[in-house]
């Protein structure tokens, strides 16, 4: 993995440019901004002294090339309109330098975030199962802002405080040497104060970033979870999860800024000391007459003028401190590897080959944690037939469809599709040919239409309408206010669940996969839909293999095939009426189901 400050250059590819050209306009603005104390000095030495008396032989041979003492006291206008000048031309680099350098920001900023969200798009689901939604909000918006501001200020901000040392530094010791080295005396002691600074607050930010990441972690769940949180009248509980996070996130804060503080007022006290040591050091020459009033004006703006920037070094450090411990919580993302690529290239399911027939072959997964999910599991399913699967819960049957959707890959044996291994098949065309249906299942906050158009951008009207009659769910979407226009909430909450697991059911049909999957889909609709849709979905067989997971009986007892599973084996298979007359798991649960209370 590249280091952090290597994916900073990365990131500024194709805006390198922009930023040497804001350097370039920050040279040209310090060049204006340093000839205007030499002006004033000129000047003064030339009204208050006569006799030349301490003053620089440069400022005295600057007075010669312009025309000697008489000219400039004859012409002060002069000077007005060349400090004028510079100074409006000093503020338009600084401006052009502003302009260039957020040009380029704004630019790298939106490619980060593009090439985050879309890494987001191909991690693995193994990545999100160890992963916090806040978290990673948290990294995709406050970490990208913190990256952002140190590239659209500290930047040019580091060019800016080396250049208003260096750039007058040939200035300075042409005037006089001696003020020189006085007023660099205490230069090295507060960059490295600023060094060891950076050191500490590197660490105080990250224990920051991820507390305000735990934070925000539980703000969202909390949101999302909000009406279970009423339900069991855990309000109370919440506030104080929420308050010993908040407290957490303050007192880390607290110890942040107030090492801030401790550099802050340390810097001050040594800038401020560097030119107290201006002001007497010249002030004592001024006096003896071996500095001119003019080359003290000069030393005493001029260390003004670059002492505040480098004292700035401290604020470029601590920010440099925080873009690197966001880059790094940026850098985990999009470090991570993505879900893999086909083992053999270019192999794909031709028109004419698509079945539907689903084979697993001596199949073995283990979640991240080591649990054993499926455990040499193998079976067939024909093409357009029905296969269903029985079990508790955490016996392996929802990982079946994981797997052969490819959120997962199994680590021993095969899964073929219509006889070819879905490993060395692109992830994309497998998925395109499957539609799932999940028990809790998610709909976006938009219109009913748009939802079910998921899988199927281009549907009609009709299509739509259809699908929808066969989930049993037309009728009810057309008593809607808006109809199928109808907008349903954050993640449908403005339906009930059988609406929603209906709704969602429609959406699978009507992408016409070439195999559906049903996970305990029907598990929130009340028995007579349930019939209304199973005689449907009778009526469509063999137009696509169907999987149907589910816990009751009536759901799945329709099915060519049963699969039993128990702790990631099948430990039963056959038709209904073989599996209800066989001693064992399934018959037992037929009995519990059809018995009369």
């Amino acid at each position: 993995m590249i280091s952090k400050y290597q994916l900073i250059w990365q990131l500024m590819h194709g805006q390198r440019l922009r930023y040497g050209a804001a350097v370039a306009a920050l040279v040209l603005a310090s060049c204006f901004l340093y000839l205007v104390p030499l002006v004033s000095s000129v000047v003064l030495d030339v009204i208050i002294s006569d006799n030349g008396s301490g003053t620089s032989p440069f400022i005295l041979r600057t007075v010669e090339s312009i025309g000697g003492r008489d000219f400039v006291r004859a012409n002060l206008w002069i000077a007005v309109a060349l400090i004028f000048g510079l100074t409006t031309f000093a503020g338009l680099f600084t401006y052009l330098r502003g302009r260039w350098a957020a040009e380029a920001t704004e630019r790298i900023i939106r490619g980060l975030r593009d090439r985050l969200y879309d890494q987001l798009q191909h991690l693995p689901c193994s990545y999100y199962d160890g992963a916090e939604t806040g978290d990673l909000i948290q990294r995709c918006t406050s970490d990208v802002e913190t990256v952002r501001q140190f590239l659209l200020n500290q930047v040019v901000e580091i060019g800016r405080a080396a250049l208003m040392l260096l750039v007058p530094l040939p200035l300075m010791y042409a005037i006089d040497p001696r003020m020189t080295g006085v007023s660099l005396i205490l230069i090295p002691p507060i960059v490295g104060f600023s060094v060891v600074f950076f050191q500490k607050v590197r660490h105080r930010f990250e224990e920051v970033d991820k507390a305000e990441g735990r934070l925000t972690s539980t703000l969202q769940e909390n949101l999302t979870g909000i009406r279970v949180v009423r339900a069991f009248a855990r309000q109370e509980y919440e506030i104080r999860k929420f308050g010993a996070r908040n407290g957490n996130h303050r007192d880390l804060d607290y110890r942040l800024y107030r090492l801030l503080a401790t550099f802050w007022s340390t810097s001050d006290f040594l800038c401020m000391a560097q030119i107290a040591l201006v002001v007497f050091t010249g002030g004592v020459w001024l006096a003896s007459g071996s500095l001119s009033v003019g080359s003290f004006f000069f030393f005493l703006s001029v260390v003004n003028m670059f002492i505040w920037p480098v004292r700035m070094m401290g604020r470029i450090l601590t920010e440099l401190g925080k873009a690197t411990v966001a880059i790094g919580r940026i850098q985990e993302i999009l470090g991570h590897e993505r879900e893999s690529t086909p083992i053999v290239a270019n192999t794909t399911i031709t028109p004419a080959d698509q079945r539907g027939e689903i084979v697993f072959d001596r199949v073995t997964f283990s979640h991240r944690d080591g649990t054993c999910a499926l455990q040499d599991v193998s079976f067939r399913v024909a093409p357009g037939s029905t296969l269903a699967l029985l079990g508790p819960s955490g016996s392996g049957k929802s990982t079946v469809v994981n797997l052969l959707l490819r959120l997962y890959d199994h680590a021993e044996g095969s899964i073929q599709i219509d006889g070819h291994n879905i490993a060395n098949l692109d992830r994309k065309a497998v998925r395109r040919r499957i539609s799932v249906v999940m028990q809790e299942p998610f709909l976006y906050s938009k219109s009913v239409r748009a939802n079910l158009m998921l899988g199927h951008p281009t549907a009609t009207h009709e299509e739509i309408a259809t699908a929808s009659a066969s989930a049993c769910v037309h009728d009810t979407i057309m008593e809607f206010e808006g109809g199928y226009e109808t907008i349903v909430g954050e993640r449908g909450i403005t339906l009930s669940g059988g609406q929603r697991q209906r709704v969602a059911l429609a959406r699978a049909l009507l992408k016409e996969p070439l195999i559906l999957a049903l996970d305990d889909a029907l598990s929130a609709v009340d028995s007579e839909t349930e019939s209304l849709i199973l005689a449907a979905l009778k009526s469509r067989r063999g137009r696509h293999t169907t999987i149907v997971i589910a816990h009751r009986l009536s759901t799945l007892m329709h099915a060519d095939e049963i699969l039993v599973f128990d702790r990631g084996r099948i430990i039963q298979r056959g038709t209904h009426n073989s599996l209800k007359e066989e001693a064992g798991l399934y018959s037992r649960i037929w009995k519990m189901q059809t018995e009369n209370i």
